[in-house]
């Protein structure tokens, strides 16, 4: 009896919580924080895209591999450390995957714009779209990373 309402109540508990955050994705989350976000990522994907096409079918596939296994989090961006391997140079990605020089370019300039506000992640998505439009693909507004949760 007792092992069942610790299951209910953690299964109950999450569902609770989640009423307390109000998060919604937002297109413009930046435009306060970063107003030249946008502007910077597009001008390095066209030079990129420009020089090497596939370099936009290249990024798209980074997001496509990031978001797939654990979410939208950037993590395979993420280099080596003497402690840790990091998934850019894992080994199903090991010269299969492409484009991470141009994403560390343009982290490189977001960071110089606006330091420690972007993600990773968002730097990602952005990039994935820009690239997907350069090479003749519909254009959408991209939500980037929600806002944090905020107690009501």
């Amino acid at each position: 009896m007792g092992s069942t309402k610790l299951f209910v109540t953690l299964c109950v508990l999450p569902l609770l919580a989640s009423s307390f955050c109000s998060a919604q994705l937002s297109a413009n989350f930046y435009a306060s924080s970063c107003p030249n976000l946008q502007t910077i990522v597009r001008n390095a994907m066209t030079t990129a895209v420009n020089g090497q096409p596939r370099l936009g079918a290249s990024i798209l596939r980074l997001f496509f591999h990031d978001c797939f296994v654990n979410g939208c989090d950037g993590s395979i961006l993420l280099d080596d450390t003497a402690t840790f391997t990091g998934e850019k140079n894992a080994n199903p990605n090991r010269n299969s995957a492409r484009g991470f020089e141009v994403i560390d370019t343009i982290k490189t300039r977001v960071e110089a714009a606006c330091n420690a506000t972007v993600s990773c992640a968002d730097i990602l998505a952005l990039s994935a779209r820009d690239g997907v439009v350069l090479l003749g693909g519909t254009v959408m507004d991209s939500a980037t990373w929600p806002e944090r949760c905020k107690n009501s």
